[in-house]
């Protein structure tokens, strides 16, 4: 029995249970686009491919389970390139499916096609951040690479796949049994997890540390570990310093943990971490920001500190300090085999009060530090403020989606994440535009739950259009647009170095340049709200919440830094010698 190539596909995408696909149409995917239109997958659709890539991005995270884009080819692709790049340095599982050129034009300058340095060679452009990209080079080994793909996405350290099809061979035929056969494969693989006699040896040398930190990434949170590390922090009570991905692995309400560390972090959290004896690294890259750029006198001292550090991936071993003990391994399981050694070793626990006490102590003055900001009518308004009356508004499981700047630093350090999980922030990229994208997604995946984008008008204005698939899906986010009228990080970072705000304020001849968002939003269709007052922000923020349909809060925000008692090297970089850092704007 013989079917189409796209029809096959959809099917098969039905039974790997894909209940949402995210992209935008062109004319070498619309087989595709016509195969889903009775099929219980719905297609998402956007006005441009970055929103795609972003939205299934945060579809991903929130739902944990691989997301899928459909794209066109050229800019299709091109356009999506930002999204599932910021994807892979995050960790997220996409199966990206991109229509290509036909397979008998290759290097005849077919409408769109990239043949610079190769005929058909467009699949190589994601080369650089992909797990793997595939042309599909026949009909018959479709089958086999789709199921290749969700597999690669999936398996060890997750991330983004391409496959690369090009549009006649999603209309011509093919063997069903091909696809019968793919169905036969497990749908999920066990992961390696570690040995007791490893376990055994890391809990002693932690419970004989003086001073042990666990520092805990995004790896937890991708392996759905993190009941198993709070089971495991309260047995041996080990406070706990987390990198911005691992935001939320621990609840920030819990007693042991210290928080966010790096150029963001502060001087407590940081000095916390350079001062252990020991630190117990579990999913995580220690990337520069994380780590203050690596310099030993700011967040980490590696060595005379000890590491111990566990990963999924090899490469993520010793990539950026020396490792005492190293092991590939899954974190979830890894943790219970700990947390079995630790019972068997230390029945009644390890009690660290003074600890808990200093930890407590510091919360209490640091919230006292910020109480002033978060008080003040100053209009614009204080971030501070901002993010204090999201917080008090929120339901505990809440899902936040950050941009860059104050709404992912500040948040980062100030805004407590009690879930695990309900916080998505672009980590490695940094990408701009992703938390305006990432919300939709992130509500599609969860609609039972509260979605709210933090995002810098700098970061919306990347791709308003977003509110077209929101008003068209009635997908009832809430975006919060701090406004300052700046790429504000960037502003306050040149005008402390070369006292010159040129080319990051969006303002001429002293007048702001700056759009009314809230009357794009209503011109999307979407309800819009402008914040004229610091007192009018928290009620309409409640009410919008209450409303259950998109909405766009646009309030005015002064420019100042997010304090910080981490480092940067390209502070040495511009003003060298001269500890210079941020200033208002």
């Amino acid at each position: 029995m013989e079917d189409l190539v796209a029809h096959q596909l959809v099917k098969y995408l039905e039974d790997r249970g894909v209940a949402h696909i995210f992209g935008l149409c062109g004319h070498t995917n619309i087989a595709v686009l016509s195969a889903l239109e009775k099929s219980s997958i719905e297609f998402i659709n956007v006005r441009h491919e970055q929103i795609a890539a972003h939205a299934a991005d945060g579809y991903a995270r929130a739902r944990h389970q691989t997301s899928v884009v459909l794209t066109h080819l050229g800019p299709g692709l091109t356009n999506a390139a930002t999204g599932i790049a910021n994807a892979s340095l995050d960790c997220t599982p996409i199966v990206v499916i991109a229509g290509d050129i036909p397979s008998h034009y290759y290097g005849k300058h077919p409408h769109q096609e990239v043949n610079l340095h190769a005929d058909g060679s467009q699949f190589e452009i994601y080369r650089p951040f992909v797990k793997r990209a595939w042309r599909v080079e026949r009909p018959e080994l479709f089958a086999e690479i789709i199921e290749k793909a969700f597999q690669l996405a999936e398996s060890g350290q997750p991330g983004p796949v391409l496959v690369d099809v090009p549009m006649d061979i999603f209309s011509r035929k093919v063997d069903v049994s091909l696809f019968e056969r793919v169905k036969l494969n497990t749908r999920a693989l066990h992961k390696p997890s570690m040995d007791n006699e490893t376990a055994a040896e890391i809990v002693h040398q932690v419970a004989q540390a003086k001073k042990p930190v666990i520092y805990a990434g995004g790896g937890i949170l991708l392996a759905d570990a993190a009941a198993e590390l709070k089971n495991f922090v309260d047995h041996l009570n080990i406070p706990v310093a987390h990198s911005i991905m691992g935001k939320g692995a621990l609840p920030d309400d819990h007693p042991f943990t210290l928080g966010m560390t790096g150029f963001w972090g502060t001087r407590y959290i940081n000095d916390a971490c350079r001062q252990a004896d020991l630190i117990l690294g579990l999913g995580t890259r220690f990337k520069e920001a994380d780590c203050s750029s690596w310099y030993p006198q700011y967040t980490f001292r590696i060595p005379p500190t000890k590491l111990i550090q566990i990963d999924i991936e090899p490469g993520e071993i010793g990539r950026n300090y020396p490792v005492k003990i190293g092991v590939v391994a899954d974190l979830k399981q890894s943790l219970a085999v700990m947390l079995r050694a630790a019972k068997e070793l230390y029945p009644e626990g390890i009690q660290r009060e003074e600890m808990s006490r200093e930890i407590a102590a510091y919360r209490k003055e640091f919230k006292k530090q910020n109480e002033e900001m978060e008080r003040s009518d100053a209009f614009p308004m204080m971030p501070e403020r901002i993010l204090a009356e999201v917080r008090e508004v929120l339901p505990r499981d809440a899902i936040i989606t950050t941009d860059v700047g104050w709404n992912k630093n500040g948040v980062g350090q100030q805004f407590p994440i009690y879930v695990p999980g309900s916080i998505q922030v672009p980590g490695g990229y940094a990408t701009m535009g992703f938390g305006g994208a990432a919300a939709i997604g992130a509500k599609i995946a969860q609609p039972e739950r509260v979605v709210v984008a933090l995002i810098g008008d700098g970061g919306f204005g990347q791709n308003p259009s977003l509110l077209a698939t929101a008003y068209h899906d009635e997908v009832a986010v809430v975006w919060v647009i701090m406004n300052n009228d700046s790429y504000g990080t960037i502003a306050g970072l040149q005008k402390a170095h070369y006292n010159t705000t040129h080319g990051t304020v969006f303002e001429k001849n002293g007048v702001s340049t700056s759009p009314d968002y809230a009357a794009i939003a209503r011109a999307y269709g979407v309800e819009g709200i402008k914040i004229e007052s610091a007192q009018q922000f928290k009620p309409a923020f409640e009410n919008a919440i209450k409303a259950n349909k998109p909405v766009v809060i646009d309030v005015a925000m002064i420019n100042n830094p997010v304090p910080t008692g981490g480092h940067w090297n390209i502070l040495d970089i511009y003003s060298p010698g001269k500890n210079v850092g941020h200033v208002s704007t």
